[in-house]
């Protein structure tokens, strides 16, 4: 009975790789080529939901709309080239200047911050939340505000 190598590509040359991911995308595959041949959904790894890949505003999803957590999958948005794969932490909301909101993550294993586009199916408490945070959970004492 032969073993199943595709998960090992030490030594190989990263044109063997690539090839070898794509010709590979059965259940048995690496982590990478399962979140590739799985390009309609993936599973959030903070509370489980099977989140689809296809969502209106925004053409490379990596957050789930339910917790807005991410993954740390790309380097620049839609490349999937970060080796990473950990958790990012959904820290704050940012505003652009035409009013179109962002989720600002953080990678809770190397620290790196992203910006991704918030989605029409996000779910608004979680994002409310994520607003209102600087409001409710000041970054200084709001008595200090008094002796200024």
């Amino acid at each position: 009975m032969s073993r199943d190598t595709s998960r090992h590509t030490s030594g190989r040359t990263p044109e063997h790789t690539s090839k070898h991911t794509a010709k590979h995308t059965s259940g048995r595959a690496s982590g990478r080529a399962r979140f590739e041949a799985r390009a309609e959904s993936f599973r959030c790894l903070h509370c489980g939901l099977d989140v689809p890949m296809a969502a209106a505003g925004t053409s490379h999803r990596n957050h789930c709309p339910n917790c807005l957590w991410s993954r740390h999958v790309d380097d620049t948005p839609g490349d999937r080239a970060a080796d990473c794969g950990a958790r990012m932490e959904p820290l704050a909301i940012s505003v652009r200047g035409d009013g179109e909101w962002v989720l600002v993550h953080r990678c809770v294993h190397c620290d790196v911050l992203h910006a991704n586009r918030t989605a029409g199916d996000d779910n608004v408490l979680p994002l409310t939340r994520l607003a209102v945070r600087p409001l409710a959970q000041p970054p200084f004492p709001l008595e200090r505000l008094g002796s200024l």
